[in-house]
Formats: C-alpha cells, sequence, structure tokens
C-alpha cells in the first residue's frame, strides 16, 4: 500500500483527484468516488451525531486525526464550539483514564528515563525531517482534577496540539507531542495489567533532573526554532522546570502562564466596568497550586509593569489560600511560589484564618479566584460577605471539570443581585437576573496559550518574554466592551480563531519591540495571517 495513505499528514481519502492517483499509483487502493472535502466532512460529522457518548464520539474524532489530519482540522473548524470539549477538556479525561485499556496505535514520541540512549533517536524519528516548531511535552504527575496518570498523559499532549491547530492555525506538520514517562505513584496504574507505562513508583531528585536536562538539550540541537511548551507538571517541578530554562530557550509553561494570562485579561476586563485600578485590587487565590501561584505571578507583573507601585507594595495585594488556611510566612513545606505571597504571620496576630467566609471577612478582596479543585467551595454566605465591601467584586470560579468547580455562575450571579463580574473554567450559560442578561466568559486557557504559541513562531523567538505575556493579555482584555449591560468580561469561544490571530499579533509586535524575535517582519498582520494554516486539499 503506498506509504501517502499511512500519512495522516498527507492522505486525503477520497479527496485524492484523479490525476494524484494516477501519478502515485492509487487507483485501487482508495474507493474510486472522488469526494470534495466538504463531502467529506458532512459524512464524518453525520457519523459524529450518531455516537451516544461523548468518549465515544471523541475516539472516532481522534480516528480521524490519526489517518487525516486536513479532513479532522476541516471539520472541527466547523463545528469548534462543539469538539472543543470533545477533543480536549473535559472529554479528554475519560480518554486518560482508558488510554492504556484502549491503546491501538502509537500517535506521540513516548520517552522512558530507563531508557535514554534512544531519545534523540525517538524524536529525529517521529518528526521524519520535518520543519518542528512546536513541542508539548508532559510527566502526567500534576493533570488538573486528576493528578498523577503516568503515560495515560499523553492524551494531554495530542489534545492541547489539536487545539493550536483548531485555533489558532498552527501548521500540524510542524509539532510533536512528547510524553516522559518517569514512572507513576498511581497505585490503580500500577496494579492494572494493561498499563503502558514504567511500572514503578516516580523517579525524583537528581535522576528526574537528569533526564529533563538531556530532554532540553535534545530539543534544542534538533529545533532549535521549536517552542518548548510544558503541561500538567507537578506542583514540586513545574515552576522549577519553567525558571530553570525560560531564559535561555523559547518555552512556556500553560498551566502557570497561560491560566495567569487569562485570568489576568479577565481581571482587565473587568477593570473596564468596576473601575477599580489595578494597583488597588485585592486578590484573593483560593487553591495555591501551580496554576493559583502562576495566576498570581502574571497579575503581579502587570501590577508592576503598569502601575507606580513598588514590588513589596504589590505583594501586598495578594492573599493566597491552600489546605493549611490562609497561607503566612511561618508554615511549613511552602513551595516557592507560595512563599512569594505568603503574609507575614505577626500581620495575623496570632490567628489562622481557614474558613473561606472569614478570609474573605478579614481580607476584603476586590477579586476572588478558585483553583482548588474543591466543588461548591464558594459558598452563598462567602459570596455575600465579599459583596459587602465592593460593588463590583470579580468571582473566577476556574476549577474543572463542572464536578470541580467552587461555584456555578448562576448562583454567584444571584448571590450577589447581579452585581458580581463572573468568569467560569467551565462553559456557562447565560444567567437572567433583574431583567439582565448576564454573558459568563470562559477562562479557557484556548483563548490565550494559540494565538500565544502562533505569535512566538512567527516571531521566531529566542526566549518569551514578560512583556508579551502581557500583551497577550492586554490583547484579549481589550475586547471587553464594557458600555454593554452584562456584556461577558472575556470574549467567547466561537470567537477563538479571531481572539487568537489578534493575540499572535500583539506578542509578535511585542516580541520585536523587544529584541526576542529572530525573523526580520516588515507587515505584521501580513506575516501573520500567511502563517496561519488551511484545513483544505
Amino acid at each position: 500500500m503506498s506509504s501517502i495513505l499511512a500519512n495522516p499528514l498527507l492522505n486525503k481519502g477520497t479527496g485524492f483527484s484523479k490525476a494524484e492517483r494516477d501519478s502515485l499509483g492509487l487507483n485501487g487502493l482508495v474507493p474510486p468516488v472522488i469526494q470534495t472535502i466538504e463531502e467529506q466532512e458532512q459524512q464524518v460529522y453525520s457519523q459524529y451525531q450518531k455516537k451516544a457518548k461523548r468518549l465515544e464520539k471523541r475516539i472516532f474524532l481522534m480516528d480521524i486525526y490519526k489517518t487525516n489530519r486536513t479532513l479532522f482540522f476541516y471539520t472541527m473548524g466547523k463545528h469548534l464550539v462543539e469538539f472543543m470539549p470533545v477533543v480536549y477538556d473535559p472529554v479528554v479525561a475519560d480518554a486518560i483514564e482508558e488510554y492504556s485499556d484502549r491503546y491501538v496505535s502509537p500517535d506521540a514520541v513516548y520517552l522512558s528515563i530507563n531508557d535514554q540512549d534512544n531519545m534523540n533517536a525517538a524524536l529525529e524519528s517521529f518528526a521524519d525531517g520535518r520543519d518542528i516548531r512546536l513541542i508539548v511535552v508532559t510527566d502526567s504527575e500534576g493533570i488538573l482534577g486528576m493528578g498523577d496518570c503516568g503515560i495515560n498523559g499523553v492524551e494531554i499532549a495530542t489534545g492541547k496540539l489539536a487545539v493550536y491547530t483548531a485555533a489558532a492555525g498552527v501548521n500540524p506538520s510542524q509539532v510533536i507531542p512528547v510524553v516522559l514517562d518517569v514512572g507513576t505513584n498511581n497505585k490503580e496504574l500500577l496494579n492494572n495489567p494493561n498499563y503502558l507505562g514504567n511500572k514503578h513508583e516516580r523517579m525524583t531528585g537528581e535522576a528526574y533532573d537528569r533526564f529533563i536536562d538531556k530532554f532540553v538539550k535534545n530539543i534544542t540541537n534538533l529545533f532549535p526554532k521549536a517552542l518548548l511548551h510544558w503541561e500538567d507538571f507537578g506542583r514540586a517541578n513545574a515552576a522549577t522546570i519553567l525558571e530553570k530554562y525560560q531564559s535561555d530557550i523559547c518555552t512556556i509553561n500553560d498551566d502557570i502562564q497561560g491560566t495567569g494570562i487569562v485570568i489576568l485579561a479577565a481581571l482587565l476586563g473587568s477593570i473596564k466596568v468596576s473601575k477599580i485600578p489595578l494597583n488597588k485590587q485585592k486578590v484573593l487565590i483560593f487553591g495555591a497550586g501551580t496554576a493559583g501561584v502562576g495566576i498570581a505571578n502574571q497579575i503581579l507583573e502587570e501590577m508592576l509593569r503598569t502601575n507606580d507601585i513598588t514590588l513589596e507594595e504589590a505583594k501586598k495585594q495578594f492573599y493566597l489560600v491552600d489546605k493549611q488556611g490562609l497561607l503566612t510566612d511561618n508554615m511549613p513545606d511552602l513551595t516557592v511560589g507560595q512563599k512569594k505571597f505568603a503574609r507575614p504571620h505577626a500581620e495575623l496576630q496570632g490567628k489562622q484564618y481557614k474558613d473561606l467566609q472569614d478570609i474573605i471577612a478579614y481580607v476584603k478582596p476586590t477579586v476572588l479566584v478558585g483553583t482548588s479543585t474543591t466543588p461548591k467551595a464558594f459558598t452563598e454566605e462567602a459570596i455575600k460577605e465579599m459583596a459587602k465591601y465592593v460593588e463590583r467584586p470579580a468571582i473566577f470560579p476556574i476549577s474543572n471539570p463542572t464536578k470541580l468547580i467552587e461555584a456555578q455562575a448562576a448562583d454567584v450571579i444571584k448571590w450577589t443581585d447581579g452585581k458580581a463580574l463572573v468568569c467560569t473554567g467551565i462553559p456557562s450559560d447565560d444567567v437572567e437576573c433583574n431583567g439582565v442578561t448576564y454573558q459568563i466568559g470562559q477562562g479557557n486557557n484556548a483563548l490565550m496559550y494559540p494565538g500565544l504559541g502562533l505569535g512566538i513562531i512567527v516571531a521566531e523567538a529566542k526566549v518569551v518574554t514578560q512583556n508579551m505575556l502581557s500583551a497577550a493579555a492586554r490583547a484579549v482584555g481589550d475586547l471587553v466592551d464594557p458600555k454593554v449591560e452584562g456584556a461577558s468580561i472575556l470574549p467567547p469561544v466561537a470567537d477563538m480563531r479571531k481572539v487568537s490571530k489578534i493575540v499572535a499579533e500583539a506578542v509578535v509586535k511585542q516580541a520585536i519591540e523587544d529584541g526576542a524575535n529572530q525573523k526580520e517582519i516588515a507587515d505584521v498582520e501580513k506575516e501573520v495571517s500567511r502563517s496561519i494554516w488551511t484545513p483544505r486539499y
């Protein structure tokens, strides 16, 4: 059989023309009817609609992804809002749980800490001479709402890359998904006879660090123009890895920076309505893990960038809450990121705050962000307490999936009599209150990282600067119209393609201003438009 039919980047299935079939020797290897991509899409979508369960829908779509990448993205582009939660979050969680049990064929690079000698060869073989510009890598230790998923977390890397292409037009021939298998501490996986990863506990310390370092060196040697995107690393490693490499190579961590800038964008959008200056905002982060600390850092950086405020003054505007309660500097086992924002113990006069309502009464925050994965943590009493102190409170319960969200948007709107400025981590329906229809923005990283990545790729950035991240957040925040009552403080997911282009343009302009670009670009908008891959035969 012709190898072109086995290559999802080149295969067109029944879309090969008569001339192509003749020249490539495909006659008799595909059905005789020649279909347009529009006809193929209608057929695919018809079959998709017949699948009863969401996981069945995802498996069907990813089968198309593995056989005909162009058709997959053409179809996804036609149904972007409908397909997004199926291809990625939240249905990807179901796919992760069953990955080893359902495994059929490889679709990524699997790098084992026990087989490092073949790392370079595996990456080179998977790339197969392609001009790789984007790598998404996970070690699957800190998958939101799921924890340690071992090698099964490879679905995160492939799903993330699918969103990069669907949302921003990143060329699918220029990407590589990678999973780093260092073992797993998930007993259920270790006891599963079908589990396909290393069946030992996670390796840590120097052995882990050397493995990561070897991976980074291989990537930068093989693909010097590539953006390296870290995804779902554990709390102990995520920030450490990013901080180690971000000054020397082109890299981002979406859990830290992507989440941070999309929530910064939501906050900037809310400020257009509340009129509370950024340096006057009191920020309460409920859930001080990787995402929560990342959000605090992005807001802090923006405070320092745009306002006449010192670092010490800015840090006083932040309050972080984790399992111990309100974090103070005398608590043991704080992460490096948590220590940065921990309150002085003396400030609390010996009292330890654990209850959210009590913490709100003490802090009087203007912003409440939920990254705790603790369902219903934002109680009616706590939200009403917050509304006592600020006219238009910004309340962002962004944990996902749905079963882990801190509060539903409809409840937050109701409890604050329509005053809260809300975004959620899950899709939320419009809310009717006092004759006003409130549109609820989704604090979805997919509004941010695809355009950010596209901009970085277009600029051929040497590194990703803080200014580039801020430019992405401001570009999204600027899209809010404060004159429309009840308007969302973030653009809808349906506008993702348009938003991604705007973000990419802002990022490229900032990269040039920062001198981070390696490519000379005369017209940013034209270059971004030219770089957007379109799924057509």
